[in-house]
């Protein structure tokens, strides 16, 4: 089985969004074999249609460029080059790991709003939630908070997606062996 730790950034507006719908905007993995190597990465922007131009809020956050979602192609376009780089086509043994339900909740909120299925996203488990049961604490934290209580070095940019998974890649393998899958 390979390990997709994988990561998104989607359209976001500081309060409420305009008509409630956000969109995937980017999105980063790293491909584990069962063993813990990296089998390979993969990294795009997504152009979102509900509302394609980025709040300035967004822009801030995670450092996207408006150029950069433009020139991206759409949510069926993009999916289905994960879908081919997951091996799900391939009919091979993937397990999604994502900290938290917000990107699995994205990937299914996103199938829907272009017409597609979504039961490949259900190999899926939250780093989030057993990252703090292992460690037994008491409220959440964010990911650089456990990359550096685990004495890593926070790499890249925070709220980028490809970085934000390799620096969860770092998490998962050194629990490797204690994840519920």
């Amino acid at each position: 089985m390979n390990f997709i730790v994988y990561d998104l950034e989607a359209t976001c507006w500081e309060g409420r969004p305009p008509n409630k719908v956000q969109e995937i905007i980017e999105i980063g993995a790293v491909k584990l074999n069962p063993y813990g190597e990296v089998e390979g990465h993969f990294k795009s922007f997504v152009r979102p249609v509900m509302n394609p131009n980025l709040s300035l809020f967004c822009r801030q956050l995670t450092n996207i460029d408006q150029v950069d979602v433009n020139r991206a192609d759409t949510f069926p376009v993009v999916i289905d080059d994960f879908q081919d780089w997951i091996g799900y086509f391939d009919e091979e043994d993937y397990l999604l790991c994502s900290w938290g339900r917000f990107d699995q909740k994205m990937l299914i909120n996103d199938s829907h709003l272009h017409n597609m299925e979504h039961d490949w996203v259900e190999p899926h488990i939250n780093l989030k939630k057993q990252y703090h049961e292992i460690k037994r604490l008491h409220r959440t934290r964010g990911l650089r908070y456990a990359i550096e209580a685990e004495g890593f070095e926070f790499t890249g940019e925070q709220h980028r997606a490809y970085d934000d998974a390799i620096n969860l890649a770092q998490i998962f393998l050194k629990f490797l062996d204690e994840w519920r899958f």
